[in-house]
């Protein structure tokens, strides 16, 4: 279905649908999102006939969502991206995600957490043994033109710490009624326990990053405030957490990241994961533990089997 065949020519959901209205389309642009570029693989991880996967992609790129990409001449193979409209559409995708979340896999409470054995901890604990898609985040500025930063660092490790929001005093603060959301308050101190036992994470070969929804000027001013030594960055489009699914909830009008925390090594690839995260300032030396159980995984492997 194409714009003009829509009834309702003024009303931009009825046009929106006309291009993103098929479940299949959506779970496409989910999967895009998340790293996966080439036919077959999207054939195998969507189930998807290779005759309705052919027809969804070519509508896609006529409605300039997705663009093909040429990674083998002979014969010709093409990888599908998502073009800047299509990241435009993660926003959406979270917004499902959070409503069907709340509503249809849970109980309809407003919730900044998860419980242990829900399909959204199970959903985040699957990232284990995944990989960070190449993306560039904000990073907190006071500037109009944040410098984009690769979430996962140069370095042997990454850690992401998601959290809520925080601000300095004297700034917007959170909305009514935040401390009354489970889960949403701790985000002060669980950045400032990270800025207390950086030295540790540094001795390990870890890079530090925080994350959150809210605007890089909102981060800066409460980096500056609270003293961090340690890049904050902000997910305000969506792009890491509708890639990697991550648990969101809704708070004072906008989209919030549940607190969750992800161990990332140099080849990009999630190797630890907590979540949910009850206590916040305890949570930083769970993510040395996950460091140090990752290096210990990583030195058994290199040592091989025990000679008998």
């Amino acid at each position: 279905m194409r714009y003009t065949d829509v009834g309702d020519t003024d009303c931009s959901i009825a046009q929106a649908l006309s291009v993103v209205g098929d479940w299949w389309t959506l779970l496409l642009v989910r999967d895009l999102a998340g790293g996966t570029h080439q036919f077959d693989a999207l054939h195998e991880a969507l189930g998807i006939s290779r005759k309705v996967l052919t027809a969804r992609l070519r509508a896609l790129v006529e409605d300039g969502v997705v663009e093909k990409r040429l990674y083998h001449a002979h014969p010709p193979r093409y990888a599908y991206h998502l073009t800047e409209k299509g990241w435009g559409l993660l926003p959406v995708l979270v917004a499902l995600q959070d409503w069907g979340g709340r509503h249809l896999l849970g109980d309809g409470s407003l919730t900044a957490t998860s419980d242990p054995d829900s399909a959204e901890s199970r959903r985040v604990h699957a990232l284990l043994g995944t990989r960070i898609p190449e993306l560039a985040l904000p990073a907190a500025s006071e500037s109009a033109r944040p410098v984009p930063v690769d979430p996962v660092a140069d370095t042997p490790w990454t850690v992401l710490y998601c959290f809520p929001g925080a601000y300095a005093p004297g700034t917007q603060g959170h909305p009514p009624g935040w401390d009354d959301i489970p889960g949403a308050p701790g985000c002060t101190l669980e950045s400032c326990t990270y800025r207390d036992r950086l030295a540790d994470f540094t001795a390990r070969g870890a890079t530090v990053h925080g994350i959150s929804t809210q605007r890089p000027d909102q981060q800066a001013a409460f980096a500056a405030h609270q003293a961090l030594p340690f890049g904050l960055l902000s997910d305000a489009a969506l792009q890491l957490t509708g890639a990697l699914r991550l648990p969101t909830f809704r708070a004072g009008g906008a989209d919030r990241l549940k607190r969750l925390t992800l161990l990332v090594d140099s080849r990009r690839t999630v190797r630890g994961v907590l979540h949910p995260v009850p206590d916040p300032g305890g949570s930083v030396q769970d993510a040395l533990a996950l460091i140090d159980a990752a290096e210990r995984a990583d030195a058994a492997l290199l040592a091989g089997p025990a000679s008998g």
